[in-house]
């Protein structure tokens, strides 16, 4: 089956504090990507996985602590994700805790104001 979500925008204010926040949240560069009419901050990724991307958000979209989840993987570096989300300004909403079979997660809030889940299948 292929993926059900196939690329993701992640509304910023101010792109490159975001740039440095993901990128040390997610222990991989987050490029700057386009030109003069459309920069942007790509996610890291492969070819053949979900993408996604940070952008200035314009007035018909902004950052939101309500709006979807999306989950970044944090696979074997949980505890260095949730300290990185700490030490580049973002805050920890809840602390690492289990989701049943599913693995564990930390809910934590961006530098822009968004609402985010570091997941991992163990809690490391």
């Amino acid at each position: 089956m292929s993926d059900q979500v196939v690329w993701v925008d992640i509304p910023v204010r101010d792109l490159e504090r975001a740039i440095r926040f993901y990128s040390a949240v997610l222990g991989a560069t987050v490029t700057r990507q386009g030109g003069d009419k459309l920069t942007f901050g790509l996610l890291p990724h492969s070819d053949t996985h979900v993408g996604g991307c940070l952008y200035v958000a314009d007035k018909d979209n902004a950052p939101s602590q309500t709006g979807p989840l999306i989950y970044l993987n944090a696979a074997g570096r949980l505890k260095q994700a949730s300290e990185a989300v700490v030490s580049q300004g973002g805050q920890i909403i809840q602390p690492l805790h289990p989701i049943g079979s599913y693995g564990f997660r930390v809910i934590a809030l961006d530098t822009e104001g968004n609402r985010i889940a570091l997941h991992a299948p163990t809690d490391r």
